[in-house]
């Protein structure tokens, strides 16, 4: 993010993320500490993923309230970063960035 937020070419940011692991979160608390001013859109895959089951890699390990669909939401929510719920919905919510 670091990168495109430096970009003068880029203008807008979409984040991909999935559940488990962190690094959506710590990128949430990036976001807000006022170091990003591009527009960001997030979209988080594994929403219906049944809790508890364990993903196809390590890093997709949901634990101690971190890296949950719901608490990456959140943590986007937040700092001001609306999450697509489909693929589709990431290009509506950029195209209001861009009105």
């Amino acid at each position: 993010v670091k990168m495109f937020e430096e970009d003068p070419e880029t203008k807008y940011i979409v984040v991909i993320g999935e559940i488990g692991g962190t690094m959506e979160e710590r990128l949430a608390q990036y976001i807000g500490s006022g170091k990003v001013s591009k527009p960001v859109v997030a979209y988080i895959s594994g929403r219906t993923a049944p809790p508890g089951k364990r993903m196809g890699h390590a890093g997709a390990i949901v634990s101690m309230g971190m890296g949950s669909y719901e608490s990456k939401v959140k943590a986007f929510q937040e700092v001001g970063v609306p999450v697509a719920k489909t693929p589709t919905e990431v290009v509506k919510l950029v195209k209001q960035y861009m009105k």
